[in-house]
């Protein structure tokens, strides 16, 4: 038999159905795997012990799935990477932990992430650095890098991840697994430690579409106690796992192949394009004029909400706390302790945004440009099915590269944050490989509530192609 660890989940799960493995084998086999590996990925920042079992029948029952550290799970540590909540467990299940138990997955722990989700590189995590599973000198990407790892070194099968600006995606190109971003109330927010509450979206890491698809039928769906999801009828997204794209209209974006983006990286999305036209798929040039200003109107409307959602971390109710003379010195205290450099950069300029004088000059024009971006996409999607970009202009960077220039590593978001400004679904799975044997990410951005296409398109190409079947040498 296959090393459990080659297997994707949809067949890990129908083995343990048909008794040819036996569930507790399965997560002691990842519990052991990942002991073992996970000292040089440094993924995970902690352990169900023993890990909590789901009791529900899916096609995925019986898989172990990681969990991005700051999605509540019952009873179990949550600090989203920042020093101010250690010590801190939720008292509730997020909706999506509890449609994964409701599904009869296997919860094996929590993943290292940027602190707060502030980050594209997992650097400002208070546990330290993850790292790239190709290359331990480079990041993971950010800010869900421990899940995109854990999965690209088959720690598990399945991870959970959110995207405010590309935090899915972008780990998911720089690792060399398929992340994938649903619409803007597609999947419930209940749970999810807020960043920015109009943008932040939970989205599952997989190998494949086929695992992708299955877990995105889990996970999807209306849920009352979160005010932002959407009523859509969800589709069976495993019904969309077909090898047709013939006649499928892709557009091609010029103003995300300028310059910035490396030519080996331009070459794999080429090929892809190449790969796509064989089958019968037609391309054209197409335009989103307002791109230039997204990555400027993202951090004006991220960082304020950003400033707003983490005035509730002040020492008071849960979480750090440190002892002062009065209330004001313990709020400066407190946060002074317990915010990171980024967390704090973040919070200044969301502060500094809203403050005063400066509103209607920053927040409120970044709200205008947002809705010029969505009428981009709205314009666009009138001609194409389908969006297809890089998911990141390079492949991933070294170990502190861009710590001491913020500006830098905020651009390595350029391609992915615009979905979150419109709302508009997005997944980024690996379509080749650079001269250094690290994964090139290719993106695809759909039509609001359309993430069938994506998934039919995606496993399309994977259909024919193998760069998702690789692992990395040292995990192999």
């Amino acid at each position: 038999m296959k090393e459990l660890h080659t297997l994707t989940a949809a067949d890990l799960s129908a083995k343990i159905k048909n008794n040819d493995l036996d569930r507790d084998r399965v997560s002691g086999y990842f519990k052991e795997r990942i002991a073992r590996c996970d000292r040089d990925l440094k993924s995970f920042v902690s352990f169900f012990d023993p890990p909590l079992k789901g009791q529900g029948d899916s096609p995925l029952s019986g898989v172990p799935i990681a969990i991005k550290d700051n999605i509540c799970v019952k009873g179990q540590e949550i600090t989203c990477a920042s020093r101010i909540l250690k010590g801190h467990r939720a008292v509730y299940d997020a909706t999506v932990i509890s449609r994964l138990k409701q599904a009869g997955l296997v919860l094996t722990g929590t993943t290292n992430m940027d602190e707060f989700a502030f980050g594209s590189s997992t650097e400002s995590s208070c546990y330290g650095s993850s790292r790239n599973p190709w290359d331990l000198s480079r990041v993971p990407g950010g800010s869900s890098g421990g899940s995109a790892a854990a999965v690209a070194g088959r720690l598990v099968p399945l991870a959970l991840g959110s995207d405010t600006g590309g935090s899915i995606r972008q780990p998911a190109s720089f690792c060399g697994v398929v992340g994938f971003k649903p619409t803007y109330g597609r999947i419930s927010r209940f749970g999810l430690v807020a960043f920015g509450s109009s943008l932040d979206q939970i989205g599952p890491f997989t190998t494949n579409f086929k695992d992708c698809a299955y877990l995105l039928n889990i996970l999807c769906g209306r849920d009352p106690a979160d005010s932002t999801s959407a009523g859509e009828k969800v589709p069976d997204f495993s019904r969309s796992l077909v090898k047709d794209v013939k006649g499928l209209r892709i557009g091609l974006p010029g103003e995300y192949f300028q310059k910035g983006l490396d030519p080996e990286v331009n070459k794999a999305i080429t090929e892809t394009v190449n790969l796509f036209k064989d089958q019968g798929a037609k391309f054209q040039e197409i335009s989103l004029p307002h791109t230039k200003y997204a990555v400027a109107a993202y951090y004006i409307v991220a960082c304020s909400e950003a400033s707003s959602n983490l005035q509730r971390f002040d020492g008071i109710k849960y979480g750090l706390r440190k002892e002062a003379k009065n209330l004001s010195d313990l709020y400066k205290e407190t946060k002074g302790a317990g915010f990171g450099p980024e967390a704090k950069r973040r919070i200044f300029l969301g502060t500094y945004s809203l403050s005063s004088g400066y509103y209607d000059a920053y927040y409120l024009r970044a709200l205008k440009v947002r809705t010029l971006i969505k009428q981009d996409f709205e314009q666009a999607f009138k001609e194409v099915d389908l969006i297809l970009t890089p998911t990141a202009p390079t492949t991933a960077f070294k170990q502190g590269e861009k710590l001491d220039d913020p500006l830098s590593m905020y651009l390595s978001d350029i391609y992915t944050i615009s979905a979150n400004l419109a709302g508009v679904p997005g997944v980024s799975f690996p379509c080749g490989f650079d001269r250094n044997k690290l994964p090139i990410g290719a993106q695809f951005l759909g039509k609001p509530f359309d993430e069938e296409t994506m998934i039919r398109a995606g496993f399309t190409y994977q259909s024919l192609t193998d760069h998702h079947q690789k692992i990395p040498e040292k995990l192999r």
